[in-house]
């Protein structure tokens, strides 16, 4: 047995890491057709959807609310859809696993066990199946989520364009580090999407623990019961 750390310990280490499954690369792969479509037809989308999200565009005149309460929105479907499609127990025992792996493996390197080190080393591959069958999973509910997040993009994009008066118009917002013009760019992104992502992410990062915390509970209850 190769010794831990050992050039013939870590090709042994990668040959039995698992591979990305198929599945994956597909997923990735209807991620990427359903934003080309979107692309293809925003402003299309952005119109059908105007139907129903026109009573929070405000008239134009609180865009940084209009951008707040549809990223709440968008999170928020998203989010409870992944939510049903995952598996709340398995997903808290994987990233239970993950944490006391790694823990273990700090204190063995620190102590400079080498017996220990080598086992860990050798439970690693198994761990890391686990780890991504749970991450493949989660990639299949991404093409799903995407049907429900690019649509309101589209239709973010829609607001600025039409009922913000277009893209030859600079449409300034008072932000915390400053004014901002949502039709300017940063780079090449445009600074509207730079926002609406900066807004959507702590609000998709509080919604998600909070719906996993409430499937998991309803889940250990539903599994309480049946053992009773």
């Amino acid at each position: 047995m190769p010794n831990p750390g050992s050039p013939e310990q870590m090709r042994q280490m990668q040959q039995d890491m698992p591979q990305m499954p198929k599945g994956t690369m597909m997923g990735m792969l209807v991620v990427l057709l359903i934003m080309m479509i979107v692309m293809q037809f925003r402003e299309a989308i952005g119109k059908a959807l105007n139907v129903v999200f026109q009573y929070i565009d405000f008239g134009g005149e609180y865009p940084v609310l209009t951008l707040v309460i549809s990223g709440v929105i968008m999170i928020t479907i998203s989010t409870v859809i992944r939510a049903y499609m995952s598996d709340p127990i398995g997903q808290a025992k994987s990233q239970h696993i993950q944490s006391e792996f790694s823990k273990e493996m700090r204190q063995a390197r620190l102590e400079n066990n080498l017996y220990k080190m080598k086992k860990l080393q050798e439970a690693q591959p198994k761990i890391m199946a686990a780890s991504m069958n749970q991450q493949t999973t989660m990639m299949k509910t991404m093409p799903i989520t995407m049907i429900v997040i690019l649509p309101v993009y589209a239709w973010v994009w829609y607001f600025i364009n039409d009922t913000m008066g277009g893209a030859d118009m600079s449409i300034w917002i008072n932000m915390p580090w400053g004014f901002a013009d949502l039709n300017s760019t940063i780079w090449f992104m445009p600074v509207w999407i730079v926002i609406y992502t900066l807004i959507s992410l702590p609000i998709g990062q509080l919604e998600n623990k909070l719906v996993n915390y409430i499937f998991l509970k309803k889940r250990l209850e539903e599994i309480n019961k049946g053992v009773q």
